[in-house]
């Protein structure tokens, strides 16, 4: 959300979301034919409404508004499912990557404690491969940040990696 933008009680965008999103969630559900689909369809509305409250309070009919932002976002969203759908189709499926061992579980759950600037860097970097001046690219940073942040990482991540063994070993109690 934009700075200053608050959700409270007697909120004009509050008080529409506790009119109207369980109504506008059947609307979407009766187009987009999912459940799921429809609630983050609608969801992304009031979002969007939320990012621009001054132009969303001079609505004349916000509910309309709201509609209409979820059925595009729905139909944009089918549109790109179908295109790599079809892509799939033509390539194949993709390669199974996903490696279920005990350490790269491991490895993944201490890479999600990391700060975000941290994770990104160790990921893209080790992960990905990717060499540091690209991973600088890639986030719009610095060398020297990836630099930083990859060191700190491989840090903060062997401290958290060694506690994973120690929890895993029985040489600490997790229930203390």
């Amino acid at each position: 959300m934009k700075k200053g933008v608050t959700v409270s009680d007697g909120d004009p965008i509050s008080e529409l979301y506790a009119s109207c999103f369980r109504r506008l969630v059947v609307q979407l559900y009766a187009v987009t034919g999912d459940l799921t689909e429809a609630q983050e369809a609608v969801q992304e509305a009031f979002t969007r409404a939320l990012m621009a409250p001054g132009r969303f309070a001079g609505l004349e009919n916000p509910e309309a508004w709201l509609r209409r932002v979820a059925v595009n976002w729905a139909r944009s969203r089918y549109r790109r499912r179908r295109m790599l759908d079809g892509l799939l189709r033509r390539i194949g499926p993709p390669p199974a990557v996903a490696d279920h061992s005990p350490e790269h579980l491991a490895l993944l759950a201490a890479l999600r404690v990391l700060p975000e600037g941290q994770r990104d860097a160790l990921a893209l970097h080790y992960l990905v491969d990717l060499p540091v001046d690209e991973v600088a690219a890639t986030l719009g940073v610095s060398s020297g940040t990836v630099k930083s942040r990859l060191s700190r990482g491989r840090v903060a991540l062997a401290a958290l990696l060694a506690d994973t063994d120690a929890t895993e070993t029985g040489r600490i109690d997790v229930r203390s």
